[in-house]
């Protein structure tokens, strides 16, 4: 893995703050330490489930927000290991992966970021131990030892660090007690797969304790790869290979004080993705030719998980951090709470990747740092003091985030590409020109680009270019919650955040350009060649311009050879939200609230052209200087309640919503690129419901949620005929319906032992998973059903479980995309299979 720029040194501010704490204590004032081992029981009854949503401990029943709300047991009982197996659990959460799992989006409500642009800012934004990851990839992997999660929906930004339109995965791992436990966990099941966990908690002397966790996974893969003549070597696809290692301290020199240190690595070495045919077109036939034989499935079967790939998808993946967490109740600040929590995060990714999802040698990525590299280099720091009264609840904040983005992009250009183009686009003019009975020469038809260039080639490093971003965000903040009356409650929040961005990239066309530059010179010598085929001279002056505009697609057109751009844009904007709470008994509790949601605009880390050099412009070949798109903002009304029945055993919360969008950022996939889309307006309306119910039978636990969304765009036309079918149309990765069930089921038997059973499932209504909405991307409605049985010793000292993932194979894609290059073709990522396996876990 390729090593950037040096990090700063994180800890120079937090040890500061940390020395400043510990000295101005006196000494007397040091204590045997307060924490003790978590409780790993159920609570006594479901409403005395708390959570830190809005960064104070309150029961989940008294938080005027729709939070689900997930303990340890229930993420363990149906396989969590990181944010994307979350969404079995999360009702209107949807998270889905493309051409690498660096590329994973979370999004709520129908609402979420595409996120192959590294440029773009996740509308969902996930937190862990209170450090915000920059990207929702950057914090997808082994969450390791898991306290709780909380999903929050809907906007946040007067409570969290970084400011999100969509809502806030919330994830709290388990802090080190001063209990000394030693626990493992082996894991074994099908395709290959193998898994081994550990973890050692101890004290350290009288006030500081020690927590170590260690796993290590692989597994084969899903797909098998038919790899024609190389050189890829892998024939399966989407294997897992991954390390990780975290480790925490926790200082409690006082009552008063706690410092918590913890450092993690993690490091997947896989290969992923290839995408699977859907819909085989019309060029596969051009591609078997060129490689004499099969080069693309047959048949469009993808759920036979057969691929065609000539090139690796290998992928490198390393992410790094260090955190300082201080909490202090000081006498300085009137009894109330100081947190700091400073972390610094790198992050980076190397993957390999075949554009063209065939065997054909058309476009690839090398696995190579100098080619193909994405790193985030991120330090944060927060300050948070809160306090209360017996009629104020408060916190003001202040937030700093420095984040460098740095983005090697390249395309190599194969030796089957010309000729496949050139028999693409003969054969497309051909049936242009059929209608009005001109035949076209179609002999020798993969000659016809090196033709029309002169003899110039396609061939070799067509693109390598190289983005440098900053990105300074700093903000206050406010959350404050009033008590009117004993039973109404009005909280205030506000935000300003000031965000600076800069952008510096650099194009290159080191080999890969001359055919596109030969014919930029001399047009005529591309109507020479189309004349040479029977074209009438009187058709040139249409036909010419589109021969070229396939030629100097951007990975090949040296036209951005040598550019240097530099972009800037600032931003101060203001957000913030009210809530009224009513409770008007001890069992019911209803609220509203209104809030003003931001996300922060930014650039286009991808080539970029158009007829007229503006991102605004229709295709064409002029390289397009500012890429930068607007800021997102929503405007957001929710009317719930939560109530608690049978004696705080059952509870049933619901939340009506609306959400409307403006300069929503749609990340699209043009075909050739990727470019940024900010639609005038978004909605999305509906309503989210939960039950958690603690049955009278000893043992037994029902769980649940349903979520109506209607999201759609608005009816504004928009100027790019790739996203005609947007206007009033439902939002891709919206369906109406998505629901959740879980049972549980915990009982003991013969004098020692425990059985427990557990299944969960997911419903998810149909809707389409392409940006565009093209028919061929639409997703069926479909259910994913996860379940577990175990049996092990009423001490929890030991526990042998058997589960399965996808219990009944459902087959569903997670995105369609266009086939590159390929009209009439399309492919999907799909989603995992049936797995299933056996997992032993002891604790000492």
């Amino acid at each position: 893995m390729q090593t950037r720029k040096p990090g700063r040194n994180v800890l120079v501010v937090a040890v500061a703050t940390a020395l400043f704490s510990l000295s101005s204590m006196p000494l007397h004032a040091q204590q045997a330490p307060t924490s003790g081992p978590p409780d790993e029981e159920s609570p006594a009854t479901l409403d005395s489930i708390t959570v830190t949503a809005q960064k104070r401990e309150e029961a989940l029943q008294d938080v005027p927000i729709m939070v689900t709300a997930l303990s340890e047991q229930v993420m363990r009982d149906t396989g969590v290991r990181d944010v994307k197996d979350l969404q079995i659990l999360v009702p209107g959460l949807t998270v889905s992966s493309t051409q690498s799992e660096v590329q994973t989006v979370a999004r709520i409500r129908g609402i979420g970021t595409v996120g192959d642009n590294p440029g773009l800012e996740s509308s969902v934004g996930v937190v862990i131990d209170g450090v915000y990851r920059p990207r929702n990839g950057v914090g997808f992997g082994d969450l390791g030892e898991i306290e709780r999660i909380e999903v929050l929906k809907g906007p946040q930004g007067t409570v969290f660090g970084k400011n999100t339109s969509a809502g806030v995965i919330n994830v709290v791992t388990r802090r080190p007690s001063y209990q000394t436990s030693v626990e493992g966990e082996i894991t074994a099941g099908n395709y290959g797969a193998l898994g081994v966990s550990g973890a050692l908690n101890t004290a350290v002397g009288e006030s500081a304790a020690l927590r170590v966790y260690g796993a290590m996974r692989e597994r084969d893969g899903f797909s098998d790869v038919r790899t024609g003549r190389g050189p890829r070597r892998e024939t399966t696809d989407g294997d897992q290979n991954f390390h990780t290692l975290r480790g925490q301290v926790l200082f409690e020199p006082s009552e008063t004080l706690d410092i918590n240190i913890s450092a993690d690595f993690t490091s997947r070495e896989e290969n992923c993705c290839v995408g699977m045919t859907t819909v085989r077109g019309p060029t596969a036939a051009i591609i078997n030719a060129l490689v004499g034989g099969t080069g693309v499935a047959p048949v469009a079967d993808p759920f036979a998980r057969v691929a065609w790939s000539n090139r690796s998808t290998e992928q490198d993946i390393k992410d790094k951090g260090v955190a300082v967490e201080l909490n202090w109740e000081s006498p300085w600040f009137g009894g109330s709470t100081l947190t700091s929590i400073t972390a610094q995060r790198d992050w980076q990714a190397i993957n390999g990747l075949d554009f063209d999802f065939t065997s054909a040698d058309l476009l690839y990525r090398e696995a190579d740092p100098d080619e193909s590299f994405t790193g985030f280099e991120t330090f944060s720091q927060e300050f948070r003091l809160t306090g209360s009264s017996d009629r104020l609840d408060w916190m003001v904040g202040a937030f700093y985030s420095d984040e460098d983005l740095t983005r090697n992009d390249s395309y190599r250009i194969g030796n089957a590409y010309a000729p496949y183009l050139s028999i693409a686009v003969l054969s497309r003019i051909a049936q242009q020109l059929a209608p009005l009975g001109i035949n076209v020469n179609m002999a020798n038809a993969g000659a016809f680009f090196g033709q029309a260039s002169g003899g110039a080639n396609f061939a070799g490093l067509g693109a390598d270019d190289d983005y440098e971003q900053s990105s300074r965000s700093a903000a206050l903040f406010t959350n404050t919650t009033f008590h009117a009356t004993d039973a109404l409650d009005l909280t205030v929040g506000l935000r300003y955040t000031r965000e600076r961005k800069r952008l510096e990239s650099l194009y290159d066309n080191p080999n890969g350009g001359a055919g596109c530059g030969s014919a930029l010179a001399n047009p005529a010598q591309v109507g020479a060649a189309l004349a040479a085929r029977g074209v009438p001279v009187q058709l040139l002056s249409t036909l010419v311009p589109q021969v070229i505009g396939f030629m100097c697609l951007p990975w090949a057109n040296p036209l951005h050879d040598g550019r240097a751009t530099n972009q800037e844009r600032s931003e101060g904007e203001w957000s913030g939200t009210l809530k009224a709470a009513y409770r008007w008994n001890d069992r019911v509790m209803t609220y509203a609230s209104a809030a003003r949601g931001y996300k922060a605009g930014g650039f286009n880390l991808d080539r970029v052209q158009s007829s007229n050099g503006l991102s605004s412009g229709t295709a064409g070949i002029a390289p397009v200087a500012d890429t930068s798109f607007p800021a997102e903002f929503v405007d957001s009304y929710e009317l719930g309640a939560k109530t608690t029945w049978a004696g705080g055993n059952l509870l049933l919360n619901a939340t009506l919503f609306h959400q409307t969008y403006s300069d929503f950022q749609l990340n699209s996939f043009l075909g050739t690129s990727f470019v940024v889309r900010s639609i005038p307006e978004v909605v999305s309306q509906g309503i989210d419901t939960e039950v958690l119910w603690q049955t009278g039978v000893d043992g037994l636990m029902l769980q649940g949620g349903l979520t109506y969304a209607d999201t759609r765009y608005g009816d504004d036309l928009l100027p790019d005929a790739d996203l005609s079918k947007l206007p009033g149309n439902r939002a891709s990765f919206a369906p109406y319906w998505s629901g959740t069930a879980a049972v549980t089921y915990q009982f003991q038997f013969g004098s020692s032992l425990i059985g427990r059973f557990h299944m969960g499932g997911k419903y998810t209504s149909d809707y389409n998973t392409g940006s565009d909405l093209d028919a061929e991307k639409a997703q069926e409605a479909y259910t994913v059903v996860n379940a577990r049985v175990g049996v092990g010793s009423s001490h929890k000292r030991w526990m042998l479980e058997a589960w399965a993932l996808n219990l009944t194979d459902t087959e569903y894609k997670q995105v369609g995309f266009d086939a590159p290059l390929q009209a009439g073709s399309w492919n999907a990522f799909l989603g995992a299979p049936r797995t299933y396996g056996v997992t032993l876990r002891m604790k000492y």
